[in-house]
């Protein structure tokens, strides 16, 4: 059931009331099936077995010769070859060898297979070197990797490069996934101005579209749209809307709060987003709201561009786990302070801090609109609510950020 909070819904929470509200609220995408090689970093939705053996025949491990190993201690006269990806029908006879090599079927006749390096040839004669040779070395049996019928990969495998290329092995040409979430996102502000152009009294240059692509491209989720509105409520109104209809989950930067021209909450309401939570007791970000339209979801983000960073790893990417199945949330390390630091009691804190293996450093600039230590950053160090003082050496919680 839907997690609410007693007795007002929309009451100030925590950070870990506010996780526990959208793993409530955030279901998997439906199911598609795509081509293999547009699967990689996809999940798998459904089980896959395999069509036939693999490999199909007796497969030579090495180049070598091919023989019976009855034959071991005959002499054996070299007959032809085997190539990989001959469809000859040969069979060796008894006292024969037959040149052979990796990938290529052992023909019938011949159960073992000496490499090359153990042998000598003389004349045409078969001269083997190699006392620890046994019955089927080197031969790769039918079926030795995986038979038909078998489990090649389980639902909920996540598609590595060696997971694509073991299911083309096995004749794959397409896979049923959990598709990538359609994303958009809507830049409100009308203080803002592209990189590059001249700044006009006021302006301040937009970089949270930069930092949000960066941040979703490392996850291989791409951006489908970004949208820039108007301080203006039915401009926003009408963007979200159309947002809406394209999009798995919007993200709002800005607008976000209680100003004048803060129209995120009524825009999401016009919209029939139902809101699950709006205001969260952390510092950065603490005017977060998350809401839901069905399936869909919205998170409206604080404006300044530490906040937006900060909000995006640690509760969208919860959400983007639970629509995709793969692995984006934020690992999870113990460890110790480098540095004696304090806070104000009651707010949880996310600082910019470096991680050395060993210890952790809460940077400066620590303030919501400066980017510049984040810049320098490797995690987020996690202050809990209630504790004003920590001191060198106290245990404490990292969150590392992807690179």
């Amino acid at each position: 059931m839907p997690y609410t909070l007693s007795p007002k819904p929309y009451n100030v929470i925590t950070v870990a009331e506010a996780k526990h509200i959208i793993s409530n609220n955030v279901t998997a995408l439906n199911p598609v099936t795509i081509p293999l090689l547009q699967a990689r970093g996809k999940v798998l939705a459904a089980d896959v077995v395999a069509a036939v053996d693999i490999p199909a025949f007796p497969q030579s491990a090495m180049d070598g010769y091919a023989f019976a190993f009855d034959d071991l201690q005959k002499e054996l006269v070299i007959e032809g070859e085997m190539a990989a990806g001959s469809s000859s029908i040969v069979e060796v006879a008894t006292g024969k060898a037959i040149r052979i090599f990796t990938g290529a079927p052992v023909p019938a006749g011949a159960d073992t297979v000496v490499m090359q390096e153990k042998v000598k040839t003389e004349n045409g004669i078969l001269l083997i070197e190699d006392d620890k040779l046994q019955r089927s070395s080197n031969v790769r049996p039918i079926g030795s990797e995986i038979k038909a019928g078998e489990l090649a990969l389980p639902k909920g495998s996540l598609l590595t490069a060696a997971a694509i290329g073991f299911l083309a092995g096995i004749g794959s040409t397409e896979v049923e996934v959990i598709p990538d979430s359609v994303i958009s996102i809507i830049l409100t502000g009308n203080e803002l101005q592209e990189p590059g152009k001249a700044l006009s009294y006021g302006q301040v240059y937009e970089s949270n579209s930069y930092s949000l692509t960066a941040a979703l491209e490392s996850m291989h989720l791409p951006v489908h749209r970004i949208y820039k509105a108007a301080d203006d409520a039915e401009v926003l109104t009408a963007t979200l809307q159309q947002a809406l209809n394209e999009s798995d989950l919007v993200l709002l930067t800005g607008g976000v709060s209680v100003g004048d021209y803060d129209f995120v909450l009524s825009a999401a309401n016009k919209c029939g987003v139902k809101q699950q939570f709006h205001k969260i007791k952390q510092r950065p970000g603490k005017p977060l709201f998350f809401g839901t339209k069905n399936e869909k979801l919205v998170f409206g983000l604080p404006g300044n561009p530490s906040s937006v960073l900060t909000c995006f790893y640690e509760y969208v990417t919860e959400a983007l786990a639970l629509q995709t199945k793969r692995p984006l949330q934020l690992k999870t390390v113990q460890t110790i302070l480098a540095k004696d630091c304090i806070k104000p009691p009651g707010l949880t804190h996310f600082q910019k801090a470096y991680y050395n293996g060993q210890t952790v450093l809460p940077l400066t600039a620590q303030e919501s609109y400066k980017l510049n230590s984040f810049a320098t950053a490797n995690c987020l160090l996690l202050l809990d609510g209630e504790n004003e003082e920590y001191k060198t050496n106290d245990p404490v919680t990292i969150h590392l950020l992807p690179v």
